[in-house]
């Protein structure tokens, strides 16, 4: 309570980290949930329908172990309520290895409004630099407006536009796609 007899409101924590190894089953059952809850609300990274928790536990741990893969997770008060891939080039494709792809980007919705979506690209472009890449490139559903204006906001230039990219329920949804130079030296 503060001086005047109200209950005072604590700021909520809020992080953003880059997982290197096997997330603890309590992480694993939060990450599942914000994922669940992303799917239920349109943002499903691919998934339409829930997958079952089996399904969902081993995709995420198959992330996890992925040398190709990179994971980054949003956490709201110590709970895990988001995340951020990194598809990694492979190492025999040197004309590319400059470049990453993002996926997997979303913020469960009842995480939304703290920032944490800006926090984990901030975060990923930081990382990105720091392990020598020079590009991100991301593909967005073009209904997904927020994540559009998010995206424009940070710098993300529309390159693409696939007509016929996404069905769900039976509709076609076509993908922005966008890419951002992160390290323009890289390019002199």
């Amino acid at each position: 309570m503060n001086d005047r007899g109200q209950v005072s409101k604590a700021e909520p924590s809020l992080g953003v980290e880059h997982v290197t190894e096997q997330l603890s089953q309590n992480d694993l059952n939060d990450l599942c949930d914000a994922t669940d809850a992303a799917i239920e609300s349109g943002g499903g990274f691919g998934w339409v329908e829930l997958p079952s928790r089996d399904i969902l536990e081993s995709y995420w741990r198959g992330v996890i172990t992925a040398p190709t893969r990179s994971l980054f997770v949003a956490r709201l008060d110590g709970v895990i309520c988001g995340t951020t891939q990194l598809m990694l080039p492979p190492k025999n494709n040197e004309a590319q290895g400059h470049a990453v792809q993002m996926t997997t980007n979303f913020v469960a919705p009842w995480a939304r409004s703290y920032g944490l979506a800006k926090m984990l690209l901030e975060i990923v472009e930081e990382q990105s630099i720091e392990d020598g890449y020079a590009l991100i490139n991301l593909d967005v559903r073009e209904n997904m407006e927020k994540a559009i204006a998010l995206y424009e906001s940070m710098g993300y230039e529309q390159f693409g536009l696939h007509p016929y990219s996404v069905r769900v329920k039976g509709e076609t949804v076509k993908s922005r796609f966008y890419t951002k130079v992160i390290n323009p030296d890289f390019f002199k």
